[in-house]
């Protein structure tokens, strides 16, 4: 329909809208000011300041132990580090470039700004992957590491999905593939990361790639205010756009989010299977379908899988791993000089 085109911002717009209740999510008339003393979204406020507060760099983190544990994992751990570092690569690139496609079309200009410290998060992250390789192989091996996606195709198969979730926002700018591309970006930070997650602190709690676990817990962080950010997006459009919130359109966005649960569990049993030791297919599906009913229901949609309601008991352990702020002490001493600073900080996410 016509009438769902979206108008990108104007980048100079002097008669633009003063008036805090005339500002929208979307279709506003944005001066495009960024004036943190009026907002619109009283949220914005807290988010900014948290996601300021977790500002890291990847080098701060000592990768020496690291080094020394790659050679010795075991075939499937080697695989499979090797696989889930390939695909979070490419997820945080593929982030860094599609939010400023997203962010032409928000016209609450203090959301904008929690979208430009985002971009620039996803960069940190594809920074700290290459580090983590730089650190631990050769370029050789580097490559052929960042590559794999190209080659396998369950790699390409999981980028597909959310790809094409963005490529058809970037080539029909109307109001639903906006939404279907903000659901898009909600999974990709509440379910695709987390099978790769969970692999980094399973290594980590049986004694191997400390850094890497830690590089990880600070991603884990940045991604946990991002899925807030969209999560809070989602539900102020909700408001503002019941339209896009139809029935039939609902269950547009339950097939994506079904999609990206089956898609999440089938990669974890891929890469992870039952080779790692702490870590098997069941315990993977179980936790994905629970995330699953987290991420839905915190749309205010309700739970997808009646047998996953809570958080399984055998894997709470991921929940206090990914804690950046409260892993034991002795964990990191003469490792990373980033724990000490992180600790004084307030993640309440």
């Amino acid at each position: 329909m016509a009438t769902d085109k979206l108008k990108r911002n104007s980048l100079f717009n002097p008669s633009g809208d003063t008036d805090l209740r005339l500002r929208r999510m979307i279709g506003g008339n944005s001066t495009n000011l960024n004036d943190f003393n009026n907002m619109r979204y009283s949220w914005v406020s807290g988010w900014y300041r948290q996601a300021m507060n977790n500002f890291w760099i990847p080098e701060e983190i000592n990768l020496t132990q690291d080094l020394k544990d790659y050679p010795n994992l075991d075939k499937a751990e080697r695989t499979a580090y090797d696989k889930i570092l390939s695909f979070l690569v490419f997820l945080d690139s593929l982030q860094s470039n599609n939010l400023p496609t997203v962010s032409e079309y928000i016209t609450a200009n203090e959301v904008n700004l929690c979208l430009h410290i985002q971009t620039f998060q996803e960069c940190i992250h594809s920074q700290s992957y290459s580090y983590m390789l730089d650190s631990i192989c050769s370029p050789e091996e580097r490559d052929e590491i960042l590559y794999q996606w190209k080659t396998d195709e369950h790699l390409l198969r999981r980028n597909t999905f959310i790809g094409n979730c963005y490529n058809e926002f970037q080539e029909n700018r109307d109001k639903f593939r906006l939404i279907k591309a903000l659901i898009a970006n909600f999974i990709l930070e509440g379910i695709y990361f987390y099978s790769g997650f969970m692999f980094f602190y399973n290594l980590s709690r049986n004694g191997k790639m400390p850094g890497s676990a830690q590089e990880i817990r600070y991603i884990n962080r940045d991604e946990n205010t991002h899925l807030w950010l969209f999560r809070n997006i989602i539900l102020e459009l909700k408001k503002e756009e019941p339209d896009m919130f139809t029935e039939e359109k609902v269950k547009v966005y339950e097939d994506m989010m079904r999609e990206g649960v089956r898609q999440e569990i089938a990669w974890g049993q891929y890469v992870i299977g039952n080779d790692v030791q702490g870590l098997n297919s069941q315990m993977v599906s179980d936790y994905i379908r629970y995330l699953g009913n987290l991420r839905w229901s915190g749309l205010g949609f309700g739970f997808l899988y009646p047998d996953n309601q809570k958080e399984p008991e055998n894997m709470k352990w991921v929940g206090q791993y990914s804690n950046a702020n409260m892993v034991k002490t002795d964990f990191f001493e003469a490792r990373s000089t980033a724990y000490a600073k992180s600790t004084a900080l307030i993640d309440d996410l």
